[in-house]
Order: C-alpha cells, then sequence, then structure tokens
C-alpha cells in the first residue's frame, strides 16, 4: 500500500482508537526522557506529529512545543483536541519540509516518530533538523528496524525501515556528535505473510 496525505487525511479521526499506537507513543515518551534530560524550559519541534500522540505523552515534562506535520486531517484532530483539554503550550503548524523553506524557530529538542520511513531524502531530513536545533541541542528519531517490505506491504514507495548504522552515519555526516540507538517498542503482526516482529528503535543525536 501507498500512504499520500489524502490517506493519512482520511485515517486521522480514527487514528487514536489504535491501541498500539497509543502504546508506542507512550514507550517512545518515556524512552525520550531517560535519553535526553529534558524540562519543561525546553522548546521542542514534532515533526511529523499526526495527531500529536507522542507530543501529549510528553507534555508537560516539555513545556513548549511545535506540532508540525503535511495532513490537513491530522492537524484538524491536533487542534481538537488541543481546544479539548485547554493545552497552551501546544502548537500547530503546517509544514512539510521536503517542499517548504526552513521555519525561523529554533529548538533544544527535535523528535519524530515513525516519519523518517516515509521521507525519500534522509540525508536532506537530516541536514535540516541539524539546522533547526539550537547547540547543545537532541533529536530523536524513533522508527522501524530493517525489515522485509511486509510492515507496510506491496506498493509502499518509502524505506524498508532502515539500518541502524546506516542511519547513525548518515546523522554524523549531517553534523551531529554523539549517536546512540535502543529499541523502544515491539510491534507484532501475526497475520502477516513474512516478518512478524517489527522492532522499533530511537535514535538519539546530539548537536
Amino acid at each position: 500500500m501507498t500512504n499520500t496525505i489524502e490517506d493519512f487525511d482520511r485515517s486521522a479521526k480514527t487514528w487514536d482508537s489504535d491501541p498500539v499506537k497509543v502504546a508506542r507513543a507512550r514507550a517512545v515518551a518515556d524512552a525520550i526522557c531517560q535519553a535526553v534530560p529534558v524540562t519543561p524550559a525546553m522548546r521542542a519541534l514534532e515533526y511529523g506529529c499526526g495527531t500529536g500522540l507522542l507530543s501529549f505523552a510528553l507534555y508537560p515534562r516539555i513545556g513548549h512545543v511545535i506540532l508540525a506535520d503535511s495532513s490537513t486531517g491530522m492537524l484538524a484532530v491536533l487542534a481538537d483536541k488541543l481546544a479539548e483539554r485547554q493545552v497552551t503550550g501546544m502548537q500547530p503548524l503546517k509544514l512539510d519540509l521536503v517542499t517548504d523553506p526552513l521555519p525561523s524557530d529554533r529548538f533544544d529538542l527535535i523528535y519524530t516518530l515513525m516519519t523518517f520511513h516515509h521521507i525519500a531524502d534522509t540525508d536532506k531530513i537530516l541536514r535540516d533538523l541539524f539546522l533547526l536545533l539550537r547547540s547543545p541541542g537532541y533529536l530523536c528519531v524513533a522508527d522501524l528496524d530493517a525489515e522485509d517490505g511486509t510492515f507496510h506491504g506491496r506498493g509502499f514507495l518509502g524505506h524498508k525501515g532502515f539500518d541502524r548504522e546506516d542511519i547513525g552515519k548518515k546523522a554524523r555526516r549531517a553534523g551531529f556528535g554523539s549517536v546512540d540507538f535502543r529499541t523502544v517498542f515491539q510491534m507484532t503482526k501475526s497475520g502477516s505473510p513474512g516478518q512478524k516482529e517489527f522492532p522499533v528503535f530511537l535514535m538519539v543525536a546530539r548537536k
């Protein structure tokens, strides 16, 4: 299957009803807090935020977050959640770094969850996110380990997960210093015709 902006727009209203997505966001949030000295004074960016599951799991341990996504449908659901919960420290932003210029804001922490495998040019996105970070600053990327293609199925045009050594080298080429990895979540697809276990890593890269 392919994943287009329209696909994400259509799935936005039911996105949070998947308990695996909720549990995954909470696990990644806990891992970020273990790996990074997060404080409410930090200014953070979640890139590819969807409905904001990860940022809600981190808030208010991080006090101010810009939540960026290219899907209007996802951002609409996010806006409703922010209004319903009267959250003032989180702000939605429509942004696609593949086509849009870099925003002028700079951040202490940038994090993404299951976004990188949809981005063709990972070298460029790593360079862009490096530029958006203050120094010192942290980039946290949670995504799939390299897999056999059955996670998304036939027709998917993105990355089939990532080799940790390879994406770590790309992060260093983008300018990051220390780059560390840990496994933070495990997904199971019992009906899969191929691989059934899909680990999710967290890459923590420091500027």
